[in-house]
């Protein structure tokens, strides 16, 4: 691919009093473009990943970046969005912009403010991204619908209960490293295992330690085409970019596989002339436990129903054979929408130059990332590698 990741920025996730969707923006829209060394004259094209659903009052926000700087006045800006997927939405369309030609370097916002909005509202509006006409009425929302899924997915494999709590504790374990993360508190298996008054079951079997939070934040990456790439002072590659839409309706799937995850995996993945094994870490989307639990098996680490071996094995533990979530994840590190896919090509680009501190994999060279939209609706995959 003729494109390089060359400046980003992050805020930290999480309640983030004082801020608005507008100053979120402008933050990070302008650390991404300091970090690249870019004058934002040169920007060609603005993407901004923005779900909103109703969290915001204010829509129609890609001309918001505009306010990062005067010189963004007169570009070409647009918002995008894909459900939970809405920040890798925004990358791909900068990726095909270049691609096309017709720019030169793109700058990729993403932002979501979700906790001025009440708890119920919350609810109702992530419940936008299931198919309403059926899925709508499922008791406890989003995380209703999870639970829905851990629960089938029990009734065919067995208790995971031992598992799920594993990927939590592991997540948060990671996010301790993570300036970032909402939570950097290590909690421990057997506090995630357990029921509590401090993690009650939520949604079926899910219990609170296994639903990802409701957060504020935004990230933002600069891409620039290969030539222009070299010339900036750090250049992280696409090997490969690939989007698969699934069916909304979960009647219409058989939602334990997973298939729109494990196709956007294999084309990726066959894109770049890699196999699983070659990647030094996976950012996966972990919305909730149950989720990086089949997306195990969807990406080919373990067969339809063996999910559970992986995590007990230690093989994605961030000393393990594939590090998954050493950023903590969106269980620990947060999950404000619109920002979601934007973190983790920040994350990973950051993990591939040496530069993620305390939560750096050892001698990371090739990064892959799962973005998904819905109940594995929008499934979205990167593999990144370090240029220069």
């Amino acid at each position: 691919m003729n494109a390089s990741i060359v400046g980003w920025a992050h805020t930290p996730f999480g309640k983030l009093d004082g801020e608005t969707v507008e100053s979120l923006i402008v933050r990070v829209a302008s650390a991404a473009l300091a970090d690249a060394g870019v004058a934002p004259a040169d920007i060609d094209e603005i993407v901004l990943g923005h779900f909103n659903a109703g969290f915001s009052p204010q829509d129609f926000t890609a001309a918001l970046v505009l306010q990062a700087s005067p010189d963004l006045r007169f570009k070409r800006a647009i918002r995008v969005e894909n459900a939970c997927a809405t920040g890798s939405a925004a990358v791909q369309q900068g990726l095909k912009s270049i691609a096309a030609g017709d720019a030169r370097i793109v700058l990729v916002v993403g932002v979501e403010q979700m906790t001025t909005t009440p708890a119920i509202e919350i609810g109702r509006n992530l419940l936008k991204a299931s198919y309403v006409r059926e899925e709508a009425e499922i008791d406890g929302g989003f995380a209703g619908i999870f639970g829905r899924i851990a629960g089938l997915y029990f009734q065919k494999y067995g208790d995971q209960s031992d598992a799920l709590a594993l990927i939590a504790a592991k997540n948060h374990k990671n996010g301790v490293g993570n300036p970032f993360a909402q939570i950097r508190k290590d909690l421990g298996f057997e506090f995630c295992r357990r029921e509590s008054e401090k993690n009650p079951y939520v949604a079926g079997p899910l219990k609170r330690t296994d639903c990802s939070l409701v957060s504020d934040g935004a990230a933002a990456i600069v891409l620039a085409d290969a030539e222009t790439a070299r010339a900036l002072s750090k250049s992280v590659a696409f090997r490969a970019a690939e989007h698969v839409q699934d069916f909304l309706p979960m009647s219409k799937r058989d939602i334990l596989k997973f298939e729109g995850c494990a196709l956007a995996w294999h084309r990726a993945l066959g894109d770049a002339g890699l196999t699983l094994g070659d990647l030094s870490l996976v950012e996966t989307h972990d919305c909730f436990t149950i989720a990086e639990l089949i997306e195990y098996e969807a990406m080919g680490l373990a067969t339809q129903g063996r999910g559970a071996s992986v995590i007990k094995d230690g093989i994605t533990r961030i000393d393990g054979k594939l590090p998954v979530n050493p950023s903590g994840g969106l269980k620990a590190k947060g999950h404000p929408i619109g920002a979601t896919g934007v973190s983790m090509h920040a994350l990973c680009a950051m993990q591939l130059t040496g530069t993620a501190g305390d939560f750096q994999v050892r001698d990371a060279t090739l990064a892959g990332l799962f973005n998904m939209g819905g109940t594995a609706v929008a499934n979205y995959v990167s593999i990144l590698e370090r240029a220069r």
